[in-house]
């Protein structure tokens, strides 16, 4: 399976984007799918998630503010991000699971697209 991330771009606070995430090769249903960001000077960190039941997970500083949203008959997962802040700047990447119905949480992520940047003024 290959992924491929898009939609960012730059954006003031407050403003919402819409992250894509096409996976090809494979289908994404029955898959978990997850989102992790990498800020300027940071270690990449787990932002959300979401299972092939609807499971979500998110970051604390994200709840309330960013959905994943899933088509699996287009093998699409969306991201979006609403109330943006200055420090939601950060490359965004997608990632899925190799194996099917499974998800241990954010280490399990084995299959990662390339990044996509995000980057919100103040």
């Amino acid at each position: 399976v290959q992924l491929q991330a898009s939609g960012g771009g730059s954006m003031q606070a407050g403003g919402c984007l819409r992250l894509s995430c096409a996976a090809s090769g494979r289908t994404l249903s029955g898959y978990a799918v997850g989102w992790f960001r990498q800020a300027p000077g940071k270690e990449r960190e787990f932002v959300g998630a979401k299972t092939w039941t609807g499971t979500t997970a998110y970051v604390d500083s994200v709840k309330g503010r960013f959905s994943i949203f899933r088509d699996d008959a287009r093998s699409i997962a969306y991201f979006q991000l609403n109330s943006l802040k200055p420090e939601d700047t950060a490359v965004y990447y997608c990632a899925t699971m190799s194996r099917p119905n499974y998800y241990v949480g954010p280490e399990g992520f084995d299959v990662w697209g390339q990044g996509t940047l995000v980057t919100v003024s103040s």
